[in-house]
């Protein structure tokens, strides 16, 4: 019982059958007690009725028209005298007689009364009617009812709601077969479906199975599979970049390296080759430091330490840091904010955060562009935008640009140099703070980075 479809089905049908057999078996006797006393009831009438024909017309020929009434195979009729002695008899048993007589002379009273019912044990039910013409002259007018009639329709009955029972297994496997296709084949095949995921397969596909909780398990397996097979894709294109990023650095300074140490080269050509050593050196430095900056992403071990400090100090020695940059590509920076006000964040943190933004602006804008560094406070939250009127970022692509090795059209991140890893990095540090991030972009015409703080 390892499957949840024999598990659903067996407590399902032990509930069901359980409440079934209580609802039977009460509505059996019920059904029993009712017929029962209906008989009771009719036979306590009759004989009252015949009791009351005979104390008003009392004679041999009442007694005879009683007897003959019950002559039947159903019902029979025994009148008594005050002493026991049989007056009359619609012609009964006398073995039933001799053994029923001595109750019914044991049997004293004055008002009708069943006086034997056990009906499940007992050929007859007996009813005894007392009478009384005068002082001398009393009786009793005896019924038997036989009880096969009660018998046949118990039995009858019995019949019925055994294959009531039947027909309501039947519908209960047909309800098993329901759930099974609605409710336990899914489950399966999400069960698969994660199997699957666990492996490394993550090409899988969920049917749409409507808004119910099964629907949103189901598209969220489907979701997850989806986001796994892109992080898939994007990491083995991340890791071959890295790799080709890496080889060509080092090739270079490799190659760079031995021509610098031939033998026959003046000052000046050798210090060409050192410098080129130089440069790839810290090309090389910056990927390593990016990489890094992932590892500390999945390790979750950024932390900020949150200060107060002024706004207009802090905003114009970060752009002191990053205009040669700017200058060497002919880019102009401008810083837009008039009035000093107190930030509360962590200013080292916050610094990489601006840094890597305006990096990521001055990387994908042209030559004679602009980028605005725009700083503001509004109410007790610190606002940041970094605008620029670069190459832009397509629509499709802005729901996914701060997610970890993910890059904006990997050809131009291969042109442009990026590596999928700065804008994720920004994201955890604002996200540390307690901060939010927002870009708007137009394709072609420039990227506006938002920050709240």
């Amino acid at each position: 019982m390892n499957k949840i479809s024999i598990k659903l089905a067996t407590c399902f049908f032990i509930v069901v059958l359980m409440m079934e057999y209580f609802l039977m078996v009460y509505l059996h006797r019920s059904i029993v007690h009712t017929r029962v006393e209906e008989e009771f009831s009719l036979l306590l009438s009759n004989g009252a009725n015949h009791r009351d024909v005979l104390v008003e017309y009392y004679s041999e020929t009442t007694i005879k028209h009683i007897v003959l009434m019950e002559m039947n195979e159903e019902r029979e009729v025994v009148i008594t005298d005050n002493w026991g002695n049989i007056v009359g008899d619609s012609g009964i048993n006398s073995n039933l007689l001799e053994e029923y007589l001595p109750l019914i002379k044991g049997k004293v009273g004055s008002k009708d009364e069943i006086i034997i019912s056990n009906w499940e044990s007992s050929p007859y039910i007996v009813s005894k009617h007392p009478y009384k013409i005068s002082d001398i002259q009393s009786g009793n007018v005896v019924m038997f009812q036989s009880t096969n009639s009660l018998n046949r329709m118990v039995s009858y009955l019995s019949i019925h709601f055994v294959i009531a029972g039947i027909m309501s297994f039947l519908i209960l496997l047909l309800l098993y077969a329901f759930l099974s296709k609605v409710i336990t084949r899914p489950l399966i095949g999400m069960k698969e479906a994660t199997e699957k995921l666990s492996k490394g397969e993550f090409n899988v596909s969920l049917p749409k199975l409507g808004k119910d909780e099964l629907g949103e398990l189901s598209f969220s397996i489907q979701k997850l599979a989806n986001d796994l097979e892109r992080l898939k894709k994007d990491r083995n294109e991340f890791l071959a970049s890295v790799s080709h990023e890496l080889s060509t650095p080092l090739t270079y300074l490799i190659g760079y390296s031995n021509v610098a140490m031939r033998d026959g080269l003046n000052d000046q050509e050798r210090k060409q080759y050192l410098e080129i050593i130089g440069e790839e050196s810290n090309r090389m430095k910056d990927l390593v430091k990016n990489l890094l900056d992932l590892a500390r992403m999945d390790e979750n071990s950024f932390t900020v330490t949150k200060t107060y400090f002024d706004s207009q100090p802090f905003l114009e020695d970060i752009c002191k840091l990053v205009a040669p940059s700017f200058e060497l590509k002919n880019i102009k920076l401008n810083l837009n904010s008039n009035e000093n006000f107190t930030i509360y964040a962590d200013s080292i943190r916050l610094g990489q955060i601006i840094v890597n933004l305006l990096d990521n602006a001055l990387k994908y804008s042209k030559e004679n562009t602009e980028v605005i560094l725009e700083a503001y406070k509004k109410k007790d939250k610190t606002v940041v935008k970094v605008i620029d009127s670069g190459i832009g970022i397509p629509s499709e692509e802005l729901d996914f640009i701060f997610e970890k090795l993910y890059r904006v059209e990997k050809s131009r991140s291969r042109e442009y140099g990026g590596s999928g890893i700065g804008l994720a990095v920004v994201k955890e540090l604002i996200e540390a703070h307690g901060g939010t991030i927002s870009v708007d972009s137009k394709l072609g015409i420039g990227s506006t980075f938002t920050i709240t703080i």
